[in-house]
């Protein structure tokens, strides 16, 4: 895994369903303009659903 570097920020991701900020992970601003979105499990919802970055 590479180093990470100044461009590399901590975002938090929620679920698009029931908003609740589960995960968090980092992404590279300078490569990565908009909003990332990716599909994972909700503990609340008991199943996959779409998180987004919120701020």
């Amino acid at each position: 895994m590479g180093i990470k570097g100044k461009n590399d920020r901590m975002v938090v991701l929620a679920c698009e369903e029931c908003k609740e900020r589960n995960y968090t992970t980092t992404k590279n601003k300078k490569n990565i303009k908009e909003r990332m979105e990716l599909s994972k499990y909700c503990p609340r919802c008991q199943k996959h659903t779409n998180h987004k970055e919120t701020k």
